[in-house]
């Protein structure tokens, strides 16, 4: 679909960083992991749906912004724990789920940039968590690995709210039967492409749209849809898959959508961890934008807007003369 040089609006989500990437490019898919865990095709078909209660998604939960990481393994152990307890508890309330995802996703960042705090992390969790963690740690070094060249500005994008999360998992399971497609695959590959949506510009690729295609594969795999129009976007990538023998071989298939080893096996993990728990994907569904660049990690709200690439410090500046709330 593309060569991984050319990374989509891809790694802000979970890397965040500027579109250019170092990796195994060109490179048949490894079957190797990094740690024990489900191989890329045993995904299931599933049909499990997110709880109808979230068809309706509170407004200020897209206003919350991510707390600080925990201080060390201890502490960050006792965030991954807490946040995940609360994704995984029915009664948890929408603005709190959204809390605890954000809580989720800063901690995996941390503990993705820290290998060393693993085994003190791991034996502070308890047990039934620790594979998830894993995978979490996993695909968050995958991602980032990908990429050695940061911007000192930040992208011309917009962030906005993503759709309501039973109406995309509706769709990724409707693509994912059509075409023969788990749909965590699909859903990962959202995730990690724009943050479920949230991202809408244009990678120096060219690629666009929810799923990052290119207008030239897009008019091959679209079927005459929209490219930026969710529903249409999944189809096409569902299409995709399948012509890249998905139902057969999805590490393959991934591959070919983006030519990395990287971005295969760290798809594949989120598609793990989506299809590990019923409630696994309204914390991925809640995470935020982050954008890693040479002046560090700048998160990017939903309401980010600017036409030009900015520089990091003018937007900090920004940011910091906007009143509170």
């Amino acid at each position: 679909m593309r060569r991984a040089v050319s990374i989509l609006l891809a790694a802000a989500l979970l890397v965040g960083c500027s579109e250019n990437a170092d990796d195994d490019a060109g490179e048949r898919p490894s079957t190797s992991t990094i740690a024990p865990s489900t191989s890329a095709s045993s995904i299931p078909p599933t049909t499990t749906s997110v709880p109808p209660t979230t068809t309706t998604v509170a407004a200020d939960v897209f206003d919350l912004r991510p707390p600080a990481p925990g201080a060390g393994p201890a502490a960050l152990a006792d965030q991954i724990a807490e946040a995940e307890a609360a994704i995984r508890d029915p009664a948890t309330s929408e603005i709190d789920l959204g809390r605890a995802a954000l809580a989720q996703q800063v901690a995996y960042r941390q503990l993705g940039a820290h290998p060393e705090w693993d085994q003190a992390v791991l034996a502070a969790l308890p047990e039934d968590l620790r594979g998830a963690v894993m995978l979490h740690a996993i695909a968050r070094r995958e991602l980032r690995g990908m990429h050695t060249k940061l911007s000192e500005t930040l992208p011309a994008w917009r962030i906005v709210e993503p759709a309501p999360p039973d109406e995309l998992v509706a769709t990724y399971q409707e693509a994912g039967a059509a075409f023969d497609i788990p749909w965590p695959y699909l859903a990962a590959i959202n995730l990690v492409e724009t943050g479920m949506g949230r991202i809408r510009g244009t990678s120096t690729a060219g690629a666009q749209g929810p799923m990052q295609f290119l207008p030239s594969t897009w008019d091959a795999y679209g079927a005459g849809g929209d490219i930026e129009d969710t529903h249409d976007a999944v189809f096409g990538a569902a299409r995709y898959l399948a012509a890249n023998n998905g139902a057969t071989d999805i590490a393959n298939a991934l591959f070919r959508y983006n030519n990395s080893n990287r971005y295969v096996r760290a798809v594949t993990r989120y598609a793990e961890i989506i299809a590990a728990h019923p409630r696994a994907f309204l914390g991925l569904y809640h995470w935020g934008i982050w954008y890693l660049t040479a002046d560090g990690e700048v998160y990017l709200p939903v309401g980010y807007e600017q036409e030009e690439p900015i520089p990091v410090g003018s937007y900090r500046d920004l940011s910091r003369s906007r009143p509170a709330g």
